[in-house]
């Protein structure tokens, strides 16, 4: 990674730990991601090998307490892991994301029994998660979920289908949200439901335009039996407990946009360096320095942003949530455009697959759209502005 990086995170005066927990993260993207990137790509293989390697370095439960095994880091810290890692490929880190999210939510929201029987296997990535919110008729409205959860003697028994579900088949325990009461965001539950329940089972892996080495499947319920203890908050907390992983997803989701698009400029700037044309080195065309020099300027101005909303999280501002929602808006957008431009500079050989590049702008562009749309962002940032 390139040395901008570092300039810009000294901005906030990380300390001896961070930069060590960043350079770990760095260490292993460079070691076991990199050289593997394209090639998990191009089989669309889910690498459960390597990720389940992320357990011993911490990287299971990044903010969950330690009593479990977590690291019990901040979001800053998260984020300058997840970005690290993303230099090397961001469908890979973002699916860390969204273990990490499902292990929070069980942290926060869960009680001592159930903290104790999922997070120990979840932070040393012994199990891996999944999140479950989208619907085939419910992807922004989220509250207009259809997935029923009936009790059942000691159990609830689902019937629905999720849709869009990373690390479906392959993960060991997805936290399901269910209607367990009347429509809208009141009557909504969280679940936890184990890979082996009675009753569950998976769609086809979806043909996508990136993120190839991460599976993406429906999550089917059919008379689905898990045990009532597996419920977390009690009835009707589903939404709010839903809405309370998304802050922290968001930035996650966000560094690895960040990562990423930093990892086509890199490639970028390499190729200028080398590649000639008219006589000259095609770096030292004042058009293509332009081009160089507003994206290095938006990716900085990008990585302030997310460093500043990520603090914010860690102090628990009151505007917290809407500079989430701003950070993801604004670096998701910025980093599909960098990597884009990134693209254009190498011409053809931006368009093959062995380059890179390509890869990188399939990967980055649903970055604009899981986590909440940005054009949801844009509601959220606008209802903190004007109210409802």
């Amino acid at each position: 990674m390139d040395a901008a990086v570092d300039a810009s995170t000294s901005q906030f005066e990380l300390n001896e730990e961070q930069r060590a927990i960043q350079e770990m993260a760095r260490a292993f993207a460079a070691d076991r991601i990199a050289p593997n990137a394209l090639d998990w790509d191009r089989r669309k293989h889910f690498p459960t090998d390597v990720i389940r390697e992320t357990g011993p370095l911490g990287l299971g439960g990044i903010y969950i307490r330690d009593d479990v095994g977590g690291s019990a880091l901040g979001r800053l810290d998260a984020v300058l892991i997840f970005e690290a890692l993303s230099h090397a490929d961001p469908a890979f880190s973002s699916f860390i994301s969204i273990h990490n999210m499902v292990a929070s939510m069980i942290d926060r929201f869960g009680n001592d029994e159930q903290r104790q029987r999922f997070l120990p296997k979840l932070t040393s990535m012994e199990w891996l998660a999944s999140y479950c919110l989208t619907e085939p008729g419910s992807g922004s409205d989220a509250a207009a979920l259809k997935t029923r959860a009936v009790k059942s003697g000691g159990d609830y028994i689902l019937n629905g289908t999720k849709q869009f579900i990373s690390g479906a088949g392959d993960s060991d325990v997805y936290a399901v949200m269910v209607r367990t009461g009347a429509d809208g965001p009141k009557g909504i539950s969280t679940v936890i439901v184990p890979k082996d329940a009675p009753g569950l089972s998976f769609g086809a892996n979806e043909h996508k335009m990136g993120w190839h080495m991460q599976s993406t499947r429906q999550v089917i319920f059919e008379h689905c039996k898990v045990p009532a203890e597996n419920l977390l908050s009690g009835e009707g907390a589903g939404f709010g407990i839903a809405m309370a992983g998304l802050d922290g997803g968001r930035l996650n989701i966000a560094a690895c946009s960040l990562g990423g698009a930093q990892s086509a400029l890199d490639k970028a700037l390499s190729y200028t360096a080398e590649r000639e044309a008219f006589g000259s080195k095609i770096n030292q065309f004042q058009a293509l320095q332009f081009r160089l020099a507003d994206m290095e300027t938006e990716l900085q101005a990008a990585r302030i942003f997310l460093y500043a909303a990520a603090s914010k999280l860690d102090r628990k501002a009151p505007d917290a949530g809407k500079w989430s929602a701003m950070a993801k808006r604004f670096v998701t957008d910025t980093g599909f455009n960098v990597a884009n431009d990134a693209l254009q500079l190498l011409g053809g050989y931006g368009y093959l697959h062995d380059y890179g590049i390509e890869k990188l702008v399939r990967d980055l562009r649903v970055h604009q759209i899981l986590e909440g749309t940005n054009e949801i962002m844009r509601v959220i940032i606008a209802r903190a502005l004007i109210g409802r």
